[in-house]
């Protein structure tokens, strides 16, 4: 099945320098590896979001680096590509370089983690129901 893409990414895309351009065309390949099902779309006048029953990650290309927003605060990043955010109430962020090694396997698992609580409902649900069962009876 091919991904559900939108060409507003690619024109996104061809904004960017190179070596962030090439970053972000791995990492749009990694999130549809993720799930067949992932849609593209541009929210916020111009940015790539990928989604799936809710917001998965977005992609901001700066000065010096690739954001990798990821739309999920409670999903496990076992790896540890997570670089920014940490502790922040809706996302936190994967900041890549030029020159940057992505550990493709942990970043899909991610984007897997995001779509699954998606799926059950969102981030805050999966979190309420974790809150109650962890209640004292």
């Amino acid at each position: 099945m091919a991904p559900h893409t939108d060409p507003r990414v690619d024109d996104y895309l061809a904004t960017l320098p190179d070596w962030q351009a090439a970053l972000a065309a791995r990492v749009r390949d990694l999130v549809h590896r993720a799930d067949a099902e992932v849609q593209e779309t541009i929210k916020r006048t111009r940015l790539p979001y990928f989604v799936l029953d809710g917001n998965i990650c977005a992609l901001l290309g700066t000065k010096d680096h690739l954001n990798v927003f990821i739309y999920d605060p409670i999903a496990p990043d076992p790896a540890g590509l997570i670089n920014q955010g940490h502790g922040n109430a809706t996302a936190r962020s994967i900041q890549l370089y030029a020159g940057a090694v992505v550990d493709e396997e942990a970043l899909v698992e991610l984007f897997r983690a995001v779509i699954a609580n998606n799926r059950a409902g969102g981030w805050r649900r999966v979190q309420a129901a974790a809150d109650r069962d962890n209640r004292p009876r």
